[in-house]
């Protein structure tokens, strides 16, 4: 192999194929990237058995083959060569050693044959639709702060993604994401195509690395092309292919967690709630993280104490003329909910203190969180 890169473009594609790499590996060749040069560039690929990524990149090919290096230690040469520099890479025919020479710096790597390196699957994936990079970062960034991080409930270690044909705003793609403490749920209009889509949980790890991808892509119109079937799904963004394994496992009936006939409406202005929260959160206890309502005619009332830093208050006007509640929330959820909202208004929907409350963003009628009250 006898190839010649653009240092910046090298060290984009390895950026995203390095990340799925796993720091300790029980199995050598998955701590190295597979690199393939042919006639239409050079294609770099990284997996931890569950998730695998594929990138192209165009580039003088003088000699085509295929190495596998390590892939932490290659990015990080990659990423400490000067700006603007090429960088060739040859395979040394007498040691096997893959050689990276930019200038004047010189590198050789051990490296591992092809043939040990995990063949891609080649699964079927019957249902195929395009969706905007906008909707689908839209889908990810206002569930994936809800997924839960608790491997005992290993099916809500992802956000579950399905179709709903009766939305209030007509067929949609929705995307579901829950600890047990908090829910978000939000949809898109459906993708052509989609309709046909089982519910699918996309890991935690997936989830992350489409996330990169789509900030690499940095247009939200660009079409992001997926295929999926009931076990694997697969995602190209920008000359990039992620496949990943999906979640085997039922996702629970989210429906019946969100309350229907919470009475008490109060609206309030986000940005000044937030703040208020996360000043008086100060106090509160790094275990409990709580902080109380107590809402009344035109007015709430955001507390915390703690036997060793003391206590705090700050009171905000709000549109509210229910009856006096008093409800106690965890502050860090408040605040991940509070940013994903995208209008100047959110809406809290209440019962009492012991029972969830809804929060709508009023600016965005596809959104929906639900969130856990806890004892203070």
């Amino acid at each position: 192999m006898d190839v010649t890169i653009e240092r910046a473009a090298l060290l984009k594609a390895l950026s995203h194929v390095q990340s799925v790499v796993e720091r300790r590996n029980t199995i050598p060749i998955l701590s190295n990237v597979l690199i393939e040069a042919g006639e239409n560039g050079v294609s770099l690929t990284a997996t931890d058995m569950d998730l695998t990524v594929v990138e192209t990149l165009a580039c003088m090919v003088l000699s085509g083959g295929a190495v596998t290096a390590p892939a932490h230690t290659f990015y990080d040469i990659v990423r400490k060569l000067p700006d603007g520099s090429q960088v060739a890479l040859t395979t040394d025919v007498e040691t096997g050693h893959l050689a990276i020479k930019s200038a004047r710096s010189h590198f050789n790597l051990p490296t591992l044959p092809k043939e040990d390196f995990p063949a891609p699957g080649g699964e079927e994936l019957p249902v195929n639709f395009e969706i905007s990079a906008g909707d689908f970062r839209s889908l990810i960034d206002k569930t994936r702060f809800a997924i839960s991080t608790e491997e005992t409930r290993y099916y809500l270690n992802g956000i579950y993604m399905h179709p709903k044909s009766d939305g209030d705003q007509g067929p949609a793609m929705r995307a579901v994401a829950t600890d047990g403490h908090r829910l978000a749920r939000v949809e898109v209009p459906m993708p052509s195509g989609a309709e046909s889509m089982p519910g699918v949980i996309v890991p935690r790890k997936a989830v992350a690395e489409v996330r990169k991808l789509l900030d690499s892509a940095g247009d939200d119109n660009i079409a992001i092309a997926i295929a999926l079937s009931e076990s694997k799904i697969r995602i190209a963004v920008d000359g990039v292919v992620l496949t990943s394994k999906l979640i085997d496992g039922t996702f629970p009936d989210y429906e019946r967690v969100i309350p229907a006939n919470n009475d008490k409406e109060l609206d309030i202005e986000c940005a000044s709630f937030s703040e208020a929260v996360d000043r008086v959160s100060t106090i509160s206890s790094e275990k409990s993280r709580a902080v109380k309502m107590s809402v009344q005619d035109g007015q709430i009332t955001l507390s915390a104490s703690s036997p060793d830093y003391g206590m705090a208050s700050e009171e905000l006007e709000v549109d509210y003329s229910g009856e006096t509640i008093e409800i106690g929330f965890n502050a860090r959820y408040l605040l991940d909910i509070a940013q994903q909202i995208e209008g100047d208004q959110a809406r809290f929907l209440m019962s009492d203190g012991a029972s969830p409350t809804v929060i709508l963003d009023l600016s965005d009628q596809a959104a929906l969180y639900v969130l856990m009250p806890m004892r203070v």
